[in-house]
């Protein structure tokens, strides 16, 4: 039977669409739908070119009704994606999937995580702390901000010479090459 996949996205879905691709034609996986919190997400642009269903959702849907939830049911979601997805997962969703939702942050855990610490914010921390190293860590999503059991890390090397985003391209490679592999590994073990 098809795992379906549920990626919520907050921005240009450059994750989205790499995972889109690399399940494109999986017998087992299919990315199924996105689900945006920002109506101007560029990742839309990409659902579309993709054929992938998409959806918007607001404040007020997302954490003070079932909304999403009740779609993700309709759908037949079997696990969630967060790709660059900013806010906090509601406690509905995080009952329904427990240790089926998942999320890629662009930096080593426990550094460098929480409220306020996302995309280039990370990268400018990084590199006025004189990092030797960074990276990404895949995680299971919880109640907090990147609190949630670590599944993988992978690591770049900080140069002297690095600004934040030289360290955002290194940052980008490993997700592209690893995100998807993951995923699939996860799903799979379940």
């Amino acid at each position: 039977m098809i795992k379906k996949i549920a990626i919520f996205a907050s921005g240009s879905g450059t994750n989205f669409q790499r995972i889109a691709e690399y399940f494109k034609e999986s017998t087992d996986i299919k990315v199924d739908i996105l689900i945006v919190n920002k109506k101007d997400a560029y990742a839309i642009e990409r659902a579309k070119k993709l054929g992938i269903e998409y959806i918007y959702y607001n404040r007020e849907d997302f954490y003070n009704s079932d909304k999403v939830l009740d779609k993700l049911k309709e759908r037949k979601i079997d696990f969630i994606v967060l790709a660059g997805f900013l806010w906090l997962m509601p406690e509905n969703i995080l009952k329904q999937y427990p240790n089926k939702i998942i999320n890629i942050h662009p930096a080593l855990l426990p550094k460098y995580g929480g409220k306020g610490l996302y995309g280039h914010n990370v990268h400018q921390a990084v590199v006025e702390n004189k990092e030797k190293e960074t990276g990404i860590t895949i995680h299971y999503v919880n109640q907090h901000y990147d609190e949630g059991e670590i599944i993988f890390q992978a690591k770049c090397e900080v140069l002297p010479e690095d600004d934040a985003d030289m360290v955002a391209g290194k940052i980008h490679l490993l997700e592209q090459e690893h995100f998807p592999i993951v995923i699939e590994k996860v799903i799979k073990e379940e």
